[in-house]
Protein backbone atom coordinates (compact mmCIF):
# COMPACT_ATOMS: atom_id res chain seq x y z
CA UNK A 1 0.00 0.00 0.00
CA UNK A 2 1.08 3.26 -0.92
CA UNK A 3 0.31 6.80 0.54
CA UNK A 4 -0.61 9.35 -1.45
CA UNK A 5 -0.79 13.24 -0.13
CA UNK A 6 -1.80 16.35 -2.43
CA UNK A 7 -0.87 19.58 -1.82
CA UNK A 8 -1.46 22.97 -3.21
CA UNK A 9 -4.88 24.01 -3.62
CA UNK A 10 -6.16 27.60 -2.93
CA UNK A 11 -8.45 30.14 -3.47
CA UNK A 12 -8.06 32.05 -7.08
CA UNK A 13 -9.64 33.99 -9.28
CA UNK A 14 -11.53 32.87 -12.63
CA UNK A 15 -8.94 33.20 -15.40
CA UNK A 16 -6.00 32.60 -13.54
CA UNK A 17 -3.68 29.24 -12.72
CA UNK A 18 -2.95 26.68 -10.04
CA UNK A 19 -0.69 24.00 -9.52
CA UNK A 20 -1.52 20.98 -7.19
CA UNK A 21 0.96 18.27 -6.58
CA UNK A 22 0.23 14.65 -5.04
CA UNK A 23 3.48 13.08 -3.09
CA UNK A 24 3.45 9.63 -3.54
CA UNK A 25 5.66 7.40 -0.56
CA UNK A 26 5.52 4.03 0.89
CA UNK A 27 6.26 2.10 -2.61
CA UNK A 28 6.44 4.37 -5.64
CA UNK A 29 8.23 2.17 -7.11
CA UNK A 30 4.91 -0.25 -7.48
CA UNK A 31 2.54 2.27 -8.82
CA UNK A 32 1.68 2.02 -12.15
CA UNK A 33 -0.21 4.97 -12.48
CA UNK A 34 -1.72 8.11 -11.12
CA UNK A 35 -4.63 10.54 -11.76
CA UNK A 36 -6.17 13.13 -10.25
CA UNK A 37 -10.20 13.10 -9.80
CA UNK A 38 -12.74 16.42 -8.02
CA UNK A 39 -15.90 16.68 -6.36
CA UNK A 40 -17.75 19.58 -6.74
CA UNK A 41 -20.30 21.11 -4.56
CA UNK A 42 -23.33 18.53 -5.06
CA UNK A 43 -21.59 16.27 -7.62
CA UNK A 44 -20.24 13.04 -7.70
CA UNK A 45 -16.55 12.58 -7.96
CA UNK A 46 -15.59 12.71 -11.54
CA UNK A 47 -12.19 11.91 -13.21
CA UNK A 48 -10.12 14.95 -14.43
CA UNK A 49 -7.07 13.63 -15.46
CA UNK A 50 -4.37 10.96 -15.32
CA UNK A 51 -1.05 9.64 -16.42
CA UNK A 52 0.29 6.06 -16.98
CA UNK A 53 3.92 6.50 -15.38
CA UNK A 54 5.07 2.91 -17.79
CA UNK A 55 5.38 4.93 -21.07
CA UNK A 56 3.91 8.32 -19.54
CA UNK A 57 0.72 8.19 -21.74
CA UNK A 58 -1.62 11.02 -20.26
CA UNK A 59 -5.66 11.16 -19.97
CA UNK A 60 -7.84 14.21 -19.53
CA UNK A 61 -11.55 15.42 -19.14
CA UNK A 62 -13.12 16.39 -22.26
CA UNK A 63 -13.85 19.67 -19.95
CA UNK A 64 -10.64 20.66 -18.72
CA UNK A 65 -8.05 18.58 -21.90
CA UNK A 66 -7.22 21.88 -23.40
CA UNK A 67 -6.88 23.91 -19.85
CA UNK A 68 -5.24 21.08 -17.06
CA UNK A 69 -2.13 19.38 -18.01
CA UNK A 70 -0.71 16.76 -15.75
CA UNK A 71 3.12 15.72 -15.23
CA UNK A 72 4.91 13.49 -13.15
CA UNK A 73 8.97 13.81 -11.71
CA UNK A 74 9.97 10.18 -10.78
CA UNK A 75 12.92 11.55 -8.84
CA UNK A 76 10.63 13.12 -6.54
CA UNK A 77 7.77 10.79 -6.99
CA UNK A 78 5.55 13.54 -7.60
CA UNK A 79 2.06 14.41 -9.86
CA UNK A 80 1.58 17.62 -11.06
CA UNK A 81 -1.65 19.21 -12.27
CA UNK A 82 -1.27 22.59 -13.74
CA UNK A 83 -4.84 24.32 -14.20
CA UNK A 84 -4.86 27.13 -16.55
CA UNK A 85 -7.86 29.42 -17.30
CA UNK A 86 -9.58 28.34 -14.56
CA UNK A 87 -13.72 28.14 -14.30
CA UNK A 88 -15.90 28.68 -11.49
CA UNK A 89 -17.02 25.67 -12.30
CA UNK A 90 -13.45 24.00 -11.22
CA UNK A 91 -14.32 24.85 -7.79
CA UNK A 92 -14.15 21.47 -6.28
CA UNK A 93 -11.82 19.53 -4.11
CA UNK A 94 -8.97 17.60 -5.80
CA UNK A 95 -8.49 14.42 -5.06
CA UNK A 96 -5.36 12.32 -5.86
CA UNK A 97 -5.21 8.74 -6.72
CA UNK A 98 -2.37 5.76 -7.27
CA UNK A 99 -2.17 2.49 -8.38
CA UNK A 100 -0.23 -0.40 -8.20
CA UNK A 101 -2.41 -3.10 -9.72
CA UNK A 102 -3.00 -2.85 -14.32
CA UNK A 103 -5.48 -1.90 -15.31
CA UNK A 104 -6.24 -0.84 -18.83
CA UNK A 105 -8.31 2.49 -17.95
CA UNK A 106 -7.12 4.90 -15.66
CA UNK A 107 -10.25 7.12 -15.93
CA UNK A 108 -12.20 4.85 -13.59
CA UNK A 109 -12.13 5.16 -9.59
CA UNK A 110 -11.95 1.28 -9.30
CA UNK A 111 -9.10 1.79 -11.55
CA UNK A 112 -6.97 2.94 -8.55
CA UNK A 113 -5.82 1.56 -5.32
CA UNK A 114 -4.89 4.37 -2.95
CA UNK A 115 -6.98 7.65 -2.49
CA UNK A 116 -5.04 11.11 -0.77
CA UNK A 117 -7.53 13.19 1.38
CA UNK A 118 -7.84 16.08 -1.15
CA UNK A 119 -7.33 19.42 -1.19
CA UNK A 120 -10.03 22.68 -2.02
CA UNK A 121 -9.78 24.72 -5.12
CA UNK A 122 -12.01 27.21 -5.09
CA UNK A 123 -12.32 29.82 -7.92
CA UNK A 124 -14.11 33.17 -7.54
CA UNK A 125 -15.56 34.69 -10.97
Amino acid sequence: QVQVAESGGGLVQAGNSLRVTCVVSGGPLFVLGVGWFRQRPGKDREFVAAIRWSDGNTYYADSVKDRFSISEDFRKNTVVLQMTSLRPEDTAVYYCAATTKWSETLITETSYTDWGQGTQVAVSS
